[in-house]
């Protein structure tokens, strides 16, 4: 997270949040289409996007990538609860340790009689077993339980609005 500054304190314009919606679909786009399809000159757009980066708003730029074809495996919506008991410790250490591992590649918190939903990708079922065996032999996570659930296709993607 960044720095605190003022910029935090100010609520998000009607600007703000359109040049938010046109990042969100493609982030690819320059200054000047971007600034055109806002109605701001390029500078002030720049200055703008440059805004919401350092408020944290704006956390990066990637690409989305079909893993599929980069790595063929398994993907997985895996449900995590800890022991009741496992306490503020656990849940640090639970979180280092999802942060640590490449195969896990979203991890958050949630409520409900789950804490954590992790998106993970796998060699196979087997390399997921071996993993996941090792969390739970780690008395330092008190995982209670892990619920799996393989994703057998992708319905909708996060895509990039034509250009």
């Amino acid at each position: 997270m960044s720095d605190a500054s003022p910029d935090h304190n100010l609520p998000l314009d009607r600007i703000d949040q359109a040049i938010i919606e046109v990042l969100r679909h493609n982030g690819r786009i320059t200054y000047q289409k971007l600034s055109e399809l806002v109605h701001l000159t390029p500078r002030p757009c720049l200055e703008r996007v440059r805004k919401l980066e350092r408020m944290g708003v704006i956390l990066g730029y990637g690409a989305i990538v079909d893993l599929q074809q980069v790595s063929p495996g398994l993907s997985l919506l895996v449900l995590v609860a800890l022991s009741n008991q496992s306490g503020r410790a656990a849940q640090k250490a639970f979180e280092a340790c999802m942060r640590a591992c490449p195969q896990v590649l979203e991890c958050r918190l949630i409520s409900g009689t789950f804490d954590y939903s992790l998106r993970m990708r796998c060699r196979d079922m087997e390399h997921y077993r071996v993993l996941t065996e090792a969390w739970l032999d780690n008395p330092e996570l008190h995982i209670d339980k892990l619920v799996a659930h393989p994703e057998l296709a992708t319905v909708k993607n996060p895509a990039p609005m034509p250009g």
